[in-house]
């Protein structure tokens, strides 16, 4: 609002001022002496102090406030042609009197708050031996309200502590002493104004696994800083929507020893470097909703040795591509993903999904909401060639992928693309198989496709096996034409049949000459036996 208005008396309607705070001299006693950069709630928008002090020709002390939603503002720190603070958005700011300001309670007022009796607030029909935890009701029989109170604190595991308006840890050691075995902290959506509040909440929970802080605009250090141990235990840490960036992230991530996930959606990350000795033991990693600067970008997080799962879902990335591996070969990047989320993008070629197949670890994969998949109409189809086109993939856009979709998929792959894979130079005949390095280019997979079979002739010893790589869809008729040439057989007739390991030592005659492969289920690494 705009000082203006203040001056007439026009003041919106807020929650009151926290009476936590130190007097500065000159200003009223509910002004916090650090106030500048802190944050402040005002009725129900958050925002940041920009600026405290007079605003002429208005007596008294104002705050300059950049709001999180920029429509609560009426400038951008500018007023009467002086500038008093800066803002992101033109109209993200406005003056408010410090009364109208809620600069927050303490960590442990807050869980107190939530968790406990509180005078007859959450005492409920009269009963005097219940005691309600947020939405649970715990009885006890003859309960000491202060002791009993004191004992429940103390056996709280998991807190939640969501828009509480937490902004600072408290007295030193009352966390630790009040509330030793907390394991699971959320407090998002609160009043937390830097990374070292943080650290003095959780360096008093010496058991700290899970930590969410999202939603909570703070300062973060800009340079090394001494490793603080209390995060030694952390595994889980959502920073969503805290305008971290990632050269920050690195710069706090020492502390985080034992740290396995890491949310970081909605921060305005655009480029990242590579981790050097941290988040060496991360699993999972959410950089969804930051615009980063191109696919090229996921390079530098790419040896990180233990990351099972990437989500990256509206991330801006238009292309993927591993440059250390060639076609049909694998990549050294990401060498533990299994799941990776790449749904809402702008990948608009299949050459992309091809270079998925070089990720030897990958299982999953989300793809929803990107050009390429416009490039074909039947939904069906698309997840086909998907499928043939990845051969590790075990659960495509949360669907299972069982054996028979996988071997349809595969067999309808090389029919379709079978008339392009001759024309670019591919033949039956293995010394002849020639296809372009353009066809590899946008079928990678194609030549893998093949079965890897065995061939023997028991009754000719002295004929070593031999391995050969045969398409499902080749007929016994050009088998035995391309094994007359491979054995440099005479003009007898060939009689062809197969035993596999599932057979259990029996023949399967391959007796119809018009029929494909894999018309007898034919497998990778069966045994073709070949008599005459």
């Amino acid at each position: 609002m705009g000082v203006a208005a203040a001056a007439a008396g026009v003041v919106p309607g807020a929650m009151p001022a926290s009476s936590s705070g130190f007097g500065r001299p000159g200003m009223a006693a509910w002004v916090p002496s650090d106030a500048l950069g802190r944050r402040l709630l005002c009725g129900t928008e958050y925002g940041t102090v920009r600026y405290v002090g007079s605003v002429p020709p208005t007596a008294g002390i104002w705050l300059g406030v950049e709001w999180d939603d920029p429509q609560r503002g009426k400038h951008d720190g500018t007023y009467e042609g002086t500038q008093y603070f800066k803002c992101r958005h033109p109209k993200g700011g406005s003056f408010i009197r410090p009364n109208k300001a809620n600069f927050g309670v303490d960590f442990l007022t807050a869980v107190k708050d939530r968790y406990t009796v509180n005078d007859e607030r959450d005492v409920q029909h009269g009963t005097e031996n219940t005691l309600v935890f947020g939405k649970k009701t715990v009885e006890f029989v003859g309960m000491d309200s202060v002791a009993e109170q004191q004992r429940q604190l103390n056996q709280l595991v998991d807190i939640s502590v969501r828009e509480c308006a937490v902004s600072h840890a408290g007295q030193k050691e009352e966390i630790s002493r009040t509330c030793a075995n907390i394991r699971h902290i959320n407090l998002s959506k609160n009043l937390l104004s830097s990374w070292e509040t943080v650290t003095a909440i959780a360096s008093q929970v010496q058991n700290l696994e899970t930590l969410n802080i999202s939603e909570n605009k703070m300062k973060f250090p800009s340079t090394s800083t001494s490793v603080s141990g209390a995060f030694s235990k952390l595994r889980i840490l959502a920073l969503n929507q805290t305008d971290i960036t990632w050269a920050e992230v690195l710069l706090c991530a020492p502390g985080w020893p034992a740290l396995e996930e890491l949310y970081l959606t909605s921060n305005n990350i655009t480029v990242l470097e590579r981790p050097d000795n941290v988040l060496q033991t991360l699993k999972l990693l959410d950089l969804s909703d930051n615009q980063l600067l191109d696919g090229n970008q996921l390079h530098l997080i790419a040896h990180l040795p233990r990351l099972e799962q990437l989500i990256l879902r509206n991330t801006g990335i238009s292309s993927i591509h591993f440059p250390d591996a060639g076609f049909g070969c694998k990549t050294k990047m990401f060498p533990s993903l299994k799941r990776l989320a790449i749904n809402d993008n702008k990948i608009s070629q299949w050459s992309s999904i091809n270079e998925l197949d070089k990720l030897p670890s990958l299982r999953s994969l989300q793809c929803h909401n990107n050009p390429f998949m416009d490039t074909e109409k039947n939904p069906e189809t698309l997840r086909q060639l998907i499928i043939a086109k990845i051969g590790q993939l075990e659960v495509l856009n949360k669907s299972e992928i069982l054996p028979a979709e996988r071997k349809g998929a595969e067999l309808d792959y090389r029919k379709i693309f079978g008339n392009d894979w001759l024309a670019a130079g591919g033949n039956w005949n293995p010394e002849k198989n020639k296809p372009s390095e353009e066809f590899l280019a946008a079928h990678p997979r194609y030549p893998s496709l093949c079965l890897t079979l065995t061939i023997k002739c028991p009754e000719n010893p002295e004929q070593k096996p031999v391995e050969k790589k045969l398409p499902e869809s080749m007929t016994i008729q050009r088998v035995k034409g391309l094994l007359y040439r491979l054995l440099k057989i005479p003009g007898s007739e060939l009689k062809l049949s197969y035993e596999s390991s599932k057979l259990e030592g029996k023949e399967v005659e391959l007796d119809n000459d018009l029929k494909p492969l894999q018309f007898y289920s034919i497998e990778n690494g069966d045994c073709v036996l070949v008599r005459w």
